[in-house]
């Protein structure tokens, strides 16, 4: 067991699966050398060498049409796209292209690529580069979701990924990089559509995603220390596939949920999973289930702005026990 950053989990997970598997590749801008804009790539080119860890120009449809090139020719490509923001440039490939390749060749070819990219806000990078997208993914048929909030879920869920036979889409949360957390020794894999119950609770379940996680289990103890509330927080870690049996099984046993999401709150995943609730644990729920969220707004760059929009421990310990105490 040791104890490992989150951006330490990156390379170490990508490290993983190149030893694992010489068919997998990597490439991005700034991947090599310079081990990655925020760090997470330091050391790879070093190990694997230039073949299979590739610096490419700066053009973020050039990186996914390779990456596509490389998975339908038999290669298994991580591909990273350096702020999630930018899948607005590369639309195209992520909505259009790979996700349908399957399907549109009735399962001739198939595209075994991850697309890994920073995600999320609380660095001060302004509305441009601190998005939270995983909304504008988890809507394309034919893609996978995920999003790990700990290091041993990013090198078990990137495992997962670069292993699955179909496209998926690994947000890593930029904030959440310099975090540590402990990481078994040897090989880790885990299971994509999978949610994890870090505390058990009786009186709310709290779902959260990456960033939302380690914020809903601090609310959690607060709300049980200055309230009394019992909260399951359930980290939702894949919104595609979606775990809903660990989701509405929780929910059946407290009778109450809430979701925090960073997402804007206009088609945010929380809403996916309150319409799930209501279609399948409607008569479970003792009270309406309520999204916390960031407004329909761009992110700000003032530390301070951007601080106030995101949800919070407190705003969460607010909400919930306003809710259940009324």
């Amino acid at each position: 067991m040791a104890e490992l950053t989150y951006r330490d989990a990156v390379i170490r997970g990508i490290a993983q699966e190149m030893e694992r598997d010489l068919d997998v590749v990597f490439l991005g801008e700034d991947v090599a050398k310079a081990g990655g804009v925020f760090k997470a790539t330091v050391g790879l080119f070093e190990q694997f060498g230039p073949l299979r860890v590739r610096d490419t120009p700066i053009s973020e449809l050039a990186i996914l049409g390779a990456a596509m090139g490389a998975a339908m020719t038999g290669l298994k490509p991580i591909a990273e796209i350096m702020f999630s923001d930018f899948f607005a440039v590369c639309f195209d490939y992520i909505a259009n292209e790979f996700p349908k390749s399957r399907y549109m060749s009735n399962g001739q070819v198939k595209c075994p690529l991850v697309v890994r990219t920073g995600n999320g806000a609380g660095s001060r990078f302004g509305a441009q580069h601190s998005q939270s997208v995983e909304n504008w993914c988890m809507m394309i048929p034919g893609l996978k979701v995920v999003a790990p909030s700990s290091p041993r879920d990013v090198i078990g869920l990137m495992a997962a990924s670069v292993r699955d036979p179909d496209p998926v889409i690994f947000l890593e949360h930029k904030s959440l990089y310099p975090t540590k957390g402990e990481v078994p020794d040897g090989e880790i894999v885990d299971t994509l559509g999978t949610a994890k119950i870090l505390r058990s609770g009786t009186d709310a379940t709290i779902c959260a995603l990456a960033l939302m996680v380690p914020r809903a289990l601090a609310a959690a103890e607060k709300l049980k220390a200055e309230h009394g509330i019992d909260c399951e927080v359930v980290d939702v870690r894949s919104l595609v596939p979606l775990d809903t049996q660990t989701i509405l099984g929780s929910v059946a046993k407290t009778h109450r949920l809430f979701t925090v999401e960073e997402n804007p709150r206009l088609c945010g995943w929380g809403a996916e999973i309150v319409s799930i609730a209501a279609d399948e644990a409607f008569y479970d729920l003792d009270g309406p289930p309520v999204r916390i969220t960031t407004p329909h707004i761009p992110l700000p760059a003032a530390d301070i702005l951007e601080d106030a929009v995101l949800p919070t421990a407190e705003r969460i310990v607010e909400r919930v026990s306003r809710s259940l105490q009324g």
